[in-house]
């Protein structure tokens, strides 16, 4: 009996270093997320030889911004939606798409105190979030002919006990969310504003 015991005591270690490691290994889980395509709708076909895309917003990688963590980047989101949506299909002239601002900032929360802040789970973050591009036509000589822009925000709060994953999660969806309002936003201003453009 003393030496089962003994022979206990000894694995006992063994026993809590395999649990510790598989317990770093289950949290270390990074999540999978869609790639964010807009292949599934109508191409906006431009009567314009070139296009380009052009990304002039600087992530400033450093708080209160904290787009430069997403997995995917609203810049990046907004630049696959240009790749998909857009197509120049003319002769001459061409068409600059710019990324002027895909920014997201983190504003901590005011949460409850005393006792009823212990049995309250409070709203922690705020992350808002703003995309703005101009879509412009030049002629071959570099002149402006025309453009249209658009401007999409959005925000959402995240409870004080998120895990990372969730975390994550509501930022992928916040990003999904936005890059949809500016693609109603673009549309609209493109047939408004540069319908004969369209080809």
């Amino acid at each position: 009996m003393i030496k089962r015991f003994l022979l206990i005591i000894r694995l006992f270690p063994c026993v809590f270093v395999i649990f510790y490691l598989a317990s770093c290994q289950i949290n270390s889980t990074t999540q999978v997320f869609p790639e964010l395509t807009f292949q599934h709708l109508k191409l906006l076909s431009l009567n314009v030889a070139k296009l380009e895309i052009v990304n002039s917003y600087n992530q400033p990688m450093s708080s209160p911004n904290v787009d430069h963590l997403f997995h995917i980047p609203p810049a990046g989101a907004l630049s696959s939606w240009a790749k998909d949506r857009l197509n120049a299909n003319g002769t001459n002239n061409f068409a600059r798409f710019t990324i002027i601002e895909a920014s997201v900032t983190e504003t901590r929360l005011d949460k409850k105190k005393g006792i009823i802040g212990v049995f309250t789970n409070d709203q922690s973050e705020r992350y808002d979030a703003v995309l703005e591009a101009k879509l412009e036509i030049f002629d071959d000589s570099g002149n402006s002919k025309g453009f249209a822009k658009a401007r999409a925000t959005r925000s959402v709060t995240v409870p004080e006990d998120s895990s990372i994953n969730q975390r994550e999660q509501a930022w992928f969806i916040l990003t999904e969310k936005l890059i949809m309002d500016i693609n109603a936003e673009l549309e609209k201003n493109f047939l408004k504003y540069l319908s004969e453009w369209s080809n």
